[in-house]
């Protein structure tokens, strides 16, 4: 694998996973109490992003590992892609 084709990779897997580890740990102000005026009571209080992206960063390159790892192994490519399970994607008719 190419180092730009990894960065990419990894980009987009560090992206995804940032949705899914944003939510984590926040507590809106309408939970502590304290609401702010002009503010949704939804808003965090304490976002705790330096933290989420570390995490995030982190299990990012834990996928990251495993995709490589799989594509070092098996020696797939994209182009692989639809010849790993080629009875899956016949065509019908």
């Amino acid at each position: 694998m190419e180092f730009f084709t990894g960065f990419a990779v990894y980009f987009l897997i560090w992206w995804i996973t940032l949705f899914i580890v944003l939510p984590y740990g926040n507590r809106s102000q309408a939970e502590d109490g304290v609401v702010i005026e002009g503010t949704d009571p939804g808003a965090p209080t304490i976002s705790r992003l330096p933290q989420k992206l570390f995490w995030n960063s982190v299990i990012a390159l834990i996928i990251f590992g495993i995709y490589w790892g799989t594509t070092w192994y098996f020696d797939w490519e994209f182009s692989d892609i639809p010849s790993i399970f080629p009875e899956h994607l016949k065509p019908r008719g």
